[in-house]
C-alpha cells in the first residue's frame, strides 16, 4: 500500500520548526536589521540575557507540548486498535473491522488497513469451510441413504440363495456376505452418526445419570450377544454404590455399545470380557483378551466407532484412556 504521510516524519518537522527556527530568526534579525544606537545604548547585556532565556524557554516548553500532544494522540489511537484485537480474543470471535482515515493514512491507519484485511481474509477462508463442511456432512447423509437400497437387495437374494442347495464352501460363503453386508451397514450408521454429531444436529442432554444403573442395563442387554460367541464375562457392577455424572443417558449407551462391538468383532478370540464400575475413582472400565488394537484387524473396524465415541466424551466432559498390548486392550472411562 502506498504511503500518503509519515507521522512520523510530520513529528520531526513540527520538533525541527520550533526548535531552530526562533534562534535562527533571532540570527537574522540581529543581522540584518540591526538595533539604532539609542536601542543599543538602552539593550545591555542583561536584557540579551533574558531574551535568550525566553527564547530557550519558549523552545523547551514547546518541544515538551508538542511531544505529549503527539505521543498521546499515538497512545490513543493504539490503545483504540489493541481494544479491538484483545475484545474479539476474549470473545472468541472475530474482531469488527477499525476505522480508517484515508485521507490520511500515515503508519498507524496503514496497520489497521492491513488488520482489516486479515480480518476479511479469515471471514472468508471461515465461510468457505463452512460451505465445504455443510457440502461434506450432505454428501455423507445422501450416501448412507443411497446405499441402504443395493446392500437391502443383496441381502434378499442372500436370503434367497439359503434356500437352495450348495455346498458347504457356497454356505460359508453366504454367510460372509451377509456378515459383510451387516459390516457396512453399521459403518454407514456410525458415519452418518459422527456427521450429525459434528453438525451438532444430533440432540444432546445431558442430566445427572446413574453410572452404575446404566452400564447394568447395558450389560444386560448385551449378555445374550456375549453368550452366543461364548465370552466369559467377568462383571463388577455394585449394586448398593453408584455415583453420578453429567451425562446424556442415550450417548453413554452408545459409546458402551461400541466398546461391546469391539469385543465381538476384535477380541472374541480371546473368550474374555471384563466390565467393571469403580465407584471410588468414578470409572468404567472394560477390557478383553484379545489381539489388541495393533493388530490389523482392531485397526480396520475402530475408526468412525471410536471417533464417534470419543467426541461424545468430550462433549460430556469425560475421557477414555486406552492401553493395548498383545495380551488384551484395556479401556477406562473418567472425567477429563
Amino acid at each position: 500500500m502506498k504511503q500518503n504521510r509519515s507521522l512520523f516524519r510530520r513529528f520531526l518537522k513540527a520538533h525541527f520548526i520550533f526548535i531552530f527556527l526562533p534562534p535562527i530568526a533571532l540570527i537574522f534579525f540581529s543581522a540584518f536589521v540591526g538595533f539604532s544606537d539609542i536601542h543599543e545604548k538602552d539593550l545591555n547585556t542583561l536584557n540579551l540575557f533574558y531574551v535568550t532565556v525566553l527564547l530557550f524557554g519558549f523552545i523547551i516548553v514547546a518541544f515538551v507540548i508538542l511531544s505529549w500532544v503527539f505521543f498521546l494522540k499515538l497512545q490513543k489511537r493504539l490503545a483504540r486498535l489493541q481494544e479491538v484485537m484483545s475484545s474479539s480474543a476474549k470473545n472468541n470471535s472475530f474482531p469488527k473491522p477499525i476505522s480508517v482515515q484515508a485521507d490520511r493514512m500515515d503508519e498507524i491507519d496503514q496497520l489497521g488497513s492491513s488488520f482489516n484485511w486479515m480480518i476479511q481474509q479469515l471471514e472468508d477462508s471461515r465461510k468457505r469451510a463452512y460451505e465445504e463442511e455443510l457440502l461434506r456432512h450432505r454428501l455423507i447423509a445422501n450416501l448412507s441413504h443411497d446405499l441402504r437400497t443395493p446392500l437391502t437387495i443383496l441381502r434378499g437374494h442372500v436370503t434367497k440363495l439359503n434356500k437352495e442347495s450348495m455346498s458347504l464352501e457356497g454356505q460359508n460363503s453366504l454367510t460372509e456376505i451377509n456378515h459383510t453386508i451387516t459390516r457396512v451397514g453399521d459403518l454407514m450408521d456410525d458415519l452418518l452418526t459422527y456427521t450429525l454429531l459434528t453438525s451438532g444436529k444430533h440432540p444432546f442432554g445431558p442430566v445427572s445419570t446413574d453410572i452404575g444403573r446404566l452400564v447394568r442395563a447395558s450389560v444386560a442387554a448385551w449378555y445374550p450377544v456375549f453368550e452366543e460367541k461364548e465370552i466369559q464375562l467377568d462383571v463388577d457392577l455394585p449394586a448398593d454404590e453408584t455415583f453420578y455424572w453429567e451425562a446424556d443417558p442415550t450417548w453413554m449407551t452408545r459409546v458402551l455399545d461400541n466398546l461391546f462391538q469391539n469385543i465381538i468383532r476384535h477380541a472374541a478370540e480371546g473368550k474374555y470380557a471384563n466390565i467393571v464400575v469403580d465407584v471410588e475413582k468414578e470409572q468404567i472400565i472394560v477390557a478383553d483378551r484379545g489381539p489388541g488394537m495393533d493388530n490389523s484387524s482392531y485397526e480396520r473396524g475402530a475408526g468412525i466407532g471410536l471417533s464417534t465415541s470419543n467426541y461424545m466424551l468430550k462433549k460430556m466432559k469425560l475421557t477414555a484412556d486406552f492401553t493395548s498390548n498383545e495380551n488384551g486392550t484395556r479401556v477406562a472411562i473418567g472425567r477429563a
